[in-house]
């Protein structure tokens, strides 16, 4: 009989290359995968349920409490329709002067909970608790938490019981020294709770030796490479006709998320110095508004173009337009230091060489492999000079690109997944 998973990570699951090819490998290994994640309202397109294979399903669950989203209609519609609004407020205004006290206190608290940090505590909290009840809804073997986020939801739903269950922590980033995890609880947590696990996965061996350092022991290293692509599927879009790019001008790629500590900023204040090229950066995040003013003021709109997060499966065919691609982290957390970067290996599968930042996970594979050069990512005109170098010698790029073709063969999850399914090995 095989043996069932519940695994839970906190996203929408639309584009987390590294829980598809974990939970498509456990199911072709014959282990029956749950896996609970979160919906985006916002995408109407995006379903509640997914059955990628027999063994394989996804759950996403419903963001917002329904109450919540009452409140937020009535308020939205009261603000759009004033005859409703002040309606409203006189049957409001005669039940709090018919029970004064209950309807007092619900006044207060729908104002606190829609105009203040109660409300995301509210969310957050309600989708902690629907996780916890959908992994105790069945009989699993095994629970696996991506990341902090869902460790502790993993913890409760396979020790709080009688007959406690296997936990494995899949960490995908350093949770001690990340951005946006700079309170010290966070670390506390980890902590706590990766004395209660039985087994930890880290991306690379940096990050293991950093833990060992931190908690006494080396997790598993399961790195984050992609699905190895090969010259059957080699579909390409054409970016110069999307982007209005003229045919002989080189595209120079940045692919991921648009937040801060990725050195998109160094990159623009670079992209002057190009002696030719256009820099193209796909994805979505919060910065990117603020980047976009950014070369509005630099006049650069000629030099720079964005495109919109594109779905994983299609990213390959946006790559293989690049001349080169970039993946220059700022040193701004032991997270972006330590990272060996899905980026790096998704621009090899394409043959698409790379300027890097000098990172050792990063700094070793690019030197190894030779695909490419590294640079201080803090420096823009060093970032210039490395593609300048590129455009000013083919013969270099093409053999980079070769370089890259060949490395595939050595970084791709084909051969990867068998450490990831020795864990499972080690707990089933």
């Amino acid at each position: 009989m095989s043996q069932k998973v519940c695994m839970f990570v906190w996203n929408h699951f639309t584009n987390d290359a590294r829980v598809l090819r974990e939970c498509t490998a456990l199911s072709e290994a014959g282990y029956e995968v749950d896996l609970f994640c979160i919906h985006d309202p916002r995408d109407a397109s995006l379903p509640r349920y997914e059955e990628r294979n027999e063994r394989f399903k996804v759950y996403r669950l419903k963001r917002y409490p329904v109450l919540l989203e009452l409140m937020q209609k009535i308020y939205r519609y009261s603000l759009q329709n004033k005859l409703f609004g002040a309606f409203f407020l006189l049957v409001w205004g005669l039940l709090i002067y018919m029970a004064p006290i209950v309807f007092s206190i619900l006044t207060v608290l729908a104002v606190l909970l829609l105009k203040t940090n109660l409300k995301v505590l509210w969310v957050r909290g309600s989708l902690i608790l629907g996780l916890i009840i959908k992994g105790f809804q069945k009989n699993y073997d095994i629970y696996h938490s991506n990341d902090l986020n869902t460790l502790p939801q993993g913890y409760i739903c396979s020790k709080w019981r009688l007959k406690r269950k296997k936990l494995i922590y899949d960490s995908h980033e350093v949770q001690t020294s990340r951005t946006g995890y700079e309170s010290p609880i966070y670390g506390k947590m980890e902590g706590f709770l990766v004395k209660r696990i039985d087994e930890m996965i880290v991306e690379n061996h940096t990050r293991a030796a950093y833990n060992e350092e931190l908690y006494g022991f080396y997790p598993h290293v399961v790195h984050n490479y992609p699905f190895k692509q090969t010259s059957n599927n080699e579909g390409k879009l054409n970016l110069h006709e999307i982007l209005g790019i003229p045919r002989e001008e080189k595209i120079l790629l940045y692919q991921g998320g648009i937040q801060t500590g990725r050195g998109l900023d160094k990159l623009i204040q670079a992209a002057p110095l190009f002696n030719e090229g256009v820099l193209v950066l796909i994805g979505d995040g919060k910065i990117k508004k603020e980047l976009q003013a950014k070369i509005q003021e630099m006049k650069l709109e000629d030099k720079v173009k964005f495109l919109p997060k594109v779905p994983l499966a299609e990213l390959p065919k946006y790559t293989r337009n690049a001349y080169l691609g970039f993946q220059v982290l700022n040193n701004v957390c032991f997270n972006h230091y330590s990272a060996s970067s899905n980026k790096l290996f998704e621009y090899m599968m394409s043959g698409v060489p790379v300027v890097a930042c000098n990172f050792p996970e990063i700094k070793k594979v690019v030197a190894e492999e030779k695909t490419g050069i590294t640079v201080d990512s803090h420096n823009y005109e060093e970032i210039a000079n490395a593609v300048n170098k590129l455009m000013k010698n083919p013969a270099l790029r093409e053999t980079y690109s070769q370089n890259s073709i060949a490395a595939r063969f050595k970084y791709n999850w084909e051969e990867e997944k068998q450490e990831f399914l020795t864990v499972y090995n080690n707990v089933s």
